[in-house]
Order: structure tokens, then sequence, then C-alpha cells
């Protein structure tokens, strides 16, 4: 499927969403180092964890907005919530007013509009291309958010601790351009019937009760129970390059020099070194997704997840053990192979894992790895009061150990499952 074939509501988002990521991607890596200076690094983490709470119980509404009330409209109305957000959120880093607490309000509610927004981007992906080309599209988007992920910390160090306040404001003109492109060159995408299927559910109260209905499969499941757990495991490690590893740095590496010629030389502190940290890894997973991917198919399941999560938990006893920022690079190298090495391969394996007849419920239950992980890795920044750096490091480490171990018993019981539980469920 060539560019000149794409619809018009895809060409017009590609170049919209990708500005916008690169804008997100220049303050959220951050936001964890912020709040730690300003509230403490202990009412941080729990801040944080409410945030994240917040936009795990909006995102299961989500799905539900973009069927009920269209994809266009639900896009549109969260990039105006998220241009109000903009808004209190650099004035509350303006010349006028410094305030964490609305900035912590403007960063929580910008993530609640994201969780609106996304749900009916991707559905609005699959309702305008064809079943063989969507694989294709998806990853395209997926390469621009990757691309995001490298221009914008690097720039986000610079402009984020620098000029807060003028580059907030332009991220509240930037989605004021949004909601204009967005209302004015896209169009309704929701299925014909759509309509229809959507009435079964009533209320949302009931569509609330059906999502939840189909967790349930989680508990019917053992094998997948333990997948789901493992996943959890692990993502206490990977997720804390926006928490742990950022407030770590930050205040632990202090200004070295990186390298020198003559009479220049190229210096960077904590700040520095954390945002090439973040744009080495998005970096290397926008490059290499694929061709590592193709490799890992040739292993056993079993070795490439268990090798990750080993790789995530020596990257992150590294980190913890040093502030040479040389080493923290080949830390960071050692994290993003680990993520490499199953970011290719989870859907597969899911698919696999789950009965035909239940194989949509098993995707929609498996990103609760991620929704119940991300709520959950925040509360690492409030042990470091408790326990220090390098146990809480240490600590991470080993729940990605157990994580490992609890992946070599999923997948000892897959392999000794009836070939009748794979196709009808239990």
């Amino acid at each position: 499927m060539k560019w000149r074939d794409w619809d018009i509501n895809l060409k017009v988002r590609l170049i919209g969403e990708g500005i916008f990521n690169i804008l997100f991607w220049m303050y959220f890596p951050f936001m964890a180092i912020y709040f730690s200076k300003s509230f403490g690094q202990e009412t941080a983490g729990f801040l944080l964890v409410l945030s994240q709470v917040i936009g795990t119980v909006f995102g299961l509404f989500g799905g539900y907005c973009a069927d009920h009330f269209g994809r266009k409209k639900m896009m549109v109305f969260s990039a105006i919530g998220q241009t109000v957000c903009f808004f209190f959120f650099a004035l509350a880093n303006s010349p006028w007013l410094v305030s964490p607490i609305v900035t912590f309000i403007s960063f929580s509610f910008l993530g609640l509009f994201g969780q609106l927004y996304w749900p009916a981007s991707h559905a609005m992906i699959a309702d305008v291309v064809p079943e063989e080309y969507r694989a294709k599209v998806f990853a395209i988007f997926y390469t621009s958010i990757n691309v995001a992920v490298i221009i914008g910390p690097i720039l986000g160090g610079i402009f984020f601790f620098n000029y807060r306040f003028p580059f907030l404001s332009v991220c509240a003109a930037v989605s004021v351009i949004l909601v204009f492109v967005l209302r004015t060159w896209i169009h309704e995408t929701v299925p014909a019937g759509k309509e229809k299927h959507l009435k079964a559910f009533g209320r949302w109260t009931d569509y609330l009760k059906y999502q939840l209905r189909d967790y349930r499969v989680i508990f019917k499941d053992n094998v997948f129970l333990l997948y789901i757990l493992a996943g959890i495991c692990v993502a206490q490690t990977f997720m804390q390059l926006d928490l742990l590893i950022a407030v770590y740095t930050t205040e632990n590496v202090r200004e070295q020099t990186l390298m020198s010629l003559g009479n220049w030389a190229l210096h960077l502190d904590g700040k520095s070194a954390f945002s090439l940290m973040v744009s080495i890894n998005g970096l290397l997973v926008a490059l290499l997704t694929v061709i590592v991917t193709r490799w890992m198919t040739k292993f056993k399941e079993s070795t490439v997840f268990m090798g990750s999560s080993f790789c995530y938990g020596i990257a992150v006893i590294i980190i913890g053990s040093t502030v040479n920022i040389w080493l923290l690079f080949l830390a960071i190298v050692i994290f993003s192979w680990a993520e490499l090495m199953t970011v290719g391969v989870q859907d597969s394996f899911i698919a696999k894992l789950a009965p035909e007849n239940l194989r949509g419920q098993y995707f929609a239950a498996a990103g609760l790895r991620f929704s119940l992980g991300r709520t959950i890795a925040p509360l690492t920044i409030p042990l470091t009061v408790l326990w220090g750096y390098t146990w809480t490091f240490f600590i991470l480490s080993l729940i990605a150990f157990l994580g490992m171990g609890i992946y070599g018993i999923v997948f000892s019981l897959f392999n000794r499952r009836e070939p009748a539980e794979m196709i009808i469920g239990k």
C-alpha cells in the first residue's frame, strides 16, 4: 500500500501526531525528575501511581467512547482536552505562577485524554486500511513514535529544564493547530452497523461490566495467568526508564568528559546523560526491531522470554551500581536488547496461547501486563527513600529474575497442554 493510496485521515494523522509525539517525549521522560524535586521522592512516587491509576481506569472507556460517539468526535474532544491541559501546564510554570500541584493535575489529565484519544486513533486505522496492509501501516505509525523517542528527549533535555514556559506554550499552540486539523481534514470512519452492536451494551456502566467480565478469562487459564504475572514482574524494570532511572541519573551523575579532541571536549551532566540514554533506546528499537524479531523467531520462545528477563535484570544492576556515563550507556544497550528480544514475538505467542474462540479476549486481557505494571512501577521512587538506590535497583533485578523463572514455568506448562485445551479453552 503506497503513500498515494493512503486515506487522507492517515496522512494527516501521521504528520500531526508525529509532531505531537516529539513534543510529548520532550517533557514526559522528565516528569518523574520534576515531581521528585517538587514534592520529594516518596510523595512523587505515590502521585505518579495515582496518575497511572486514573489513566488505567479511564482507559477502559476509551474503546467504548470511540465506538459509541465516533472516532473523529473522540479524537477532536481529546485534542481539545489536551489543549486546555497544556494551557494550565504552561501557566503553572510561567513567570506569573509556579505551581507543582497544578502541574501534576495538568499532567494527569493529559494522560487521561490520551487514553481516550489512542483507542479511537487505532480503531480508525483498522477502519480505513484493508486487512492485508494493516500490519505495515501500524508499523509505520509505531516507527514514527520511535523517531519521536529519539528526538524528543534530546531536545527536552534543553528546553524542558531551561525554557519550560516557552516550550509548554508551544505545546499548547500545536495542540490548537491539531484540533483545527482534525476537525477540518479527517472524516468519520465508524463502520456501518456498528451503532446497532453498541446498543447491546446500553449504558456505559453495562460496557464496563462487559469489559471486566472479559478479564475473568485470566483466572480460568493458569498458563495465561502466569504469563500475565511474569509480564508484570518484567514491566517493573523496563518502565523504570522514565521513572527511577530518570531520577537516579539526574541526581547522582555529575558532569563528566565523554570525549575530547585537542581543545574540544564533550561534557555531559546527569540530565544530558539521561536524555541520551532514552534516545539510544529509541534509536535501537526503531532501527533493529524487524532484524532482531526475524532472528528471535529461530529460537525457542522460552529462551527468548527468559533471556529478555535476564538482560533486563543485568541492565538495572549495572545502572544502580555506577555513575560512569559509558557504563550507563552500556547498560541501556543491554536494556534495549532485552526489549528488542520480545517486542516482535509477544503478540504471536498470545495468539498461540489463546483458544481460537477467545482470542480477542486474550489480547484484551494481555494488556494488563502493561497497565498494572505501569501502575505499580512508580512505587520504586519512594522505596529509594527507605532503602537507597543500590538496594532498590537490586530488588528490581530480583523481580526481573523472578519473572524469568515464571516464564520458565509458563512454557513448561504450555508445552504439556493437550491439543483440545488449545482449541476450545477451558
